[in-house]
């Protein structure tokens, strides 16, 4: 019996390839530092019901994710969100309808990860801190410093600075995962007791601390018995209040809100506040995942390509496809 492949990150790519080693007979056990699934697909519960507070939504553009989603679709993993949807720049609120087909989990974003982990075995709430290769196999060592294995291989499928720490015995891959910028974002959940007596469901803003808002009742499945809204923080603004304490941010971009939503804004029946560190890459890149098919180390995420859902599980596709053509 070989010894199994670890797969460290439990979001859309480290899920992705798991399903795909999985399907071809091949023995994987996963690690998450969280203590649930998801990654930035992860949803909070709360007072106020679930709170999608990391991706709001996703698009599928390449036909092979077109097709995994028609089959999350057909299982009710997912639905499709058609919001009303608003632009807000130089001050003014306007209709921003489009084409774009977007997709959501149901009920939560998180159920999109929870249905493709299904019954993989997986240590959660576990920090991997180094992967090292022994005589004929790796080991991992977590923050308590218990050791984890032996592995065949490693996959690791976290936000580029993390991997690039993990990556230290494949120099040049650690190198390339150390070359990704990652930006933050602040995310910000606003419940009020009665509705906003507002049309927006959706609104990209510019020039603004906020870059984007949601009405999460307008999402398919949701709790509805509070009105309750996700703001994200553009980038910049982020990155300026990156180690402000949550209540602050919470005011500012409640009052933000405020100022551009174009209604009446009471105080917030309840509130909380979620730093994402490496909410996204800053730029695009085409390497599909990362590998040392010699060495038996590989990464992905979705900082190996697009930086959407869609890259983070097409990189993982990549990194399973690379890892099974070597053992074949």
């Amino acid at each position: 019996m070989s010894a199994p492949i670890a797969i460290i990150g439990t979001g859309i790519a480290g899920l992705s390839a798991a399903q795909t080693l999985h399907a071809a007979g091949q023995a994987v056990q996963l690690f998450d530092k969280s203590h649930s699934s998801g990654g930035r697909m992860a949803s909070k519960r709360s007072d106020a019901g679930a709170l999608d507070l990391g991706a709001q939504y996703f698009t599928a553009r390449d036909r092979r994710f077109i097709d995994a989603v028609q089959q999350w679709q057909t299982r009710g993993w997912v639905a499709e969100w058609t919001p009303s949807l608003y632009n807000f720049s130089e001050g003014r609120l306007s209709a921003s309808p489009d084409e774009q087909v977007r997709w959501v989990g149901t009920p939560r974003m998180s159920a999109i990860t929870r249905a493709m982990l299904g019954a993989l075995p997986v240590n959660f709430s576990c920090r991997i801190t180094e992967v090292f290769r022994g005589k004929q196999h790796w080991g991992l060592q977590d923050a308590e410093g218990q050791s984890h294995g032996p592995f065949s291989h490693v996959i690791i499928a976290t936000p580029a600075p993390q991997a690039s720490a993990l990556l230290a015995a494949a120099p040049k891959l650690a190198g390339a995962a150390a070359s990704v910028a990652m930006e933050p974002t602040w995310a910000v959940a606003l419940a009020f007791a009665s509705p906003l007596e507002t049309v927006v469901e959706g609104c990209f803003v510019q020039d603004n601390p906020l870059s984007w808002l949601a009405r999460n009742r307008s999402k398919p499945g949701r709790d509805t018995h509070m009105d309750t809204w996700v703001l994200h923080a553009s980038s910049s603004w982020s990155k300026q209040h990156l180690d402000q304490p949550k209540e602050t941010v919470i005011e500012q971009l409640h009052g933000a809100f405020a100022e551009l939503i174009g209604c009446a804004v009471p105080a917030p029946a309840f509130s909380l506040a979620h730093r994402w560190l490496y909410a996204r890459p800053v730029s695009s890149h085409e390497w599909g995942s990362l590998a040392d098919a010699d060495l038996g180390l590989y990464a992905c995420g979705d900082w190996c390509l697009s930086g959407r859902v869609e890259g983070a599980w097409l990189s993982g596709q990549e990194a399973a496809k690379r890892l099974l053509e070597h053992l074949q």
